[in-house]
């Protein structure tokens, strides 16, 4: 069974010295609610389960996000094996006595799955983010989020529910001096933007076509086969998406423009199959227009010579 939220008793070193090395490098901020930003922003909040175990509390520091993008307003599309690096870039106002180019000032922007910041049990923390100022209290940042599926992983790995919209979250924390690793957090500022943004993570999508028999007299019949599958996170493998509209689409040869010839559903394992009459020559392709989930995939037309 994966675990996805583990409440410990850590001391406030080990809570916060995730914030002193980029996020993406500390894979198990997305797994405990007990670690890195979510500890100092949790205890400024007075819903940490661990306040107690850390000496101060944070200030709420002068510093809030804006125009807060993931993957550039795109939908998120994750399959069974491979690191998505997802960019992320947002404005950070602050007051003017907040110096975010010290070396002991993090930034950046966090994807989680659940109801808010404070709550969420599973996330994705992006790289520390770099900031170019476009005035003394504004300041224009990048970053970049790191999503694994963590194939084989029972503890890391996304499973299936977790397909569909996520939410995102800006974040600050200035040290100002302290210890990342053993701080005083009455001298530790944190300020979190929540909700700034609603991203969807999908399950990576396939679709496949071929068209027979080729060549083909004309007016005889064409039987265009399919299969439309999907990233199973629960495997790490792909699996046939069921019960779902897929049009057959057909374009000329001498066009570049693809037409509806009909829509059909995938079966109980995401095979596709129908018959058409022969025309002309060109290609067949099947389309499916997407899911919460999924994404919309076009399969490779598949080209038909008629005689």
């Amino acid at each position: 069974m994966r675990i996805r939220a583990t409440v410990a008793a850590v001391s406030g070193a080990l809570a916060l010295s995730a914030l002193a090395v980029p996020a993406a490098q500390a894979d198990t901020s997305r797994t405990s609610d007990a670690s890195g930003v979510h500890a100092v922003a949790q205890a400024a909040s007075g819903k940490s389960t661990f306040a107690a175990a850390v000496d101060g509390t944070p200030y709420a520091l002068d510093a809030s996000f804006s125009n807060v993008k993931v993957n550039k307003g795109k939908n998120i599309v994750v399959g069974t094996t491979s690191v998505v690096k997802v960019p992320v870039s947002f404005t950070l106002t602050h007051g003017a006595d907040v110096d975010i180019d010290a070396a002991d000032f993090f930034a950046g922007v966090e994807l989680y799955k659940g109801e808010d910041f404070y709550t969420s049990e599973f996330w994705y923390d992006s790289s520390d983010a770099t900031c170019t100022d476009s005035s003394a209290t504004v300041a224009a940042c990048t970053a970049t989020i790191a999503v694994d599926p963590a194939p084989g992983d029972p503890e890391w790995s996304l499973l299936n529910s977790d397909a569909g919209t996520w939410k995102a979250a800006g974040f600050a924390v200035a040290f100002n001096g302290e210890d990342p690793e053993n701080p005083n957090l009455d001298n530790v500022g944190v300020a979190v933007t929540d909700k700034a943004a609603a991203p969807k993570v999908q399950r990576l999508s396939k679709l496949t076509v071929n068209a027979s028999p080729e060549p083909v007299k004309k007016g005889k019949t064409i039987t265009v086969t399919g299969k439309l599958s999907r990233a199973n996170w629960d495997t790490d493998k792909y699996a046939g998406y069921s019960s779902q509209s897929v049009k057959l689409q057909f374009r000329k040869k001498s066009s570049s423009t693809y037409t509806t010839v009909k829509t059909i559903k995938s079966n109980s394992t995401g095979n596709l199959s129908t018959t058409v009459k022969a025309s002309a020559d060109g290609y067949f392709r099947y389309s499916f227009a997407g899911t919460t989930t999924t994404p919309a995939v076009n399969a490779t037309g598949d080209f038909v010579d008629v005689k």
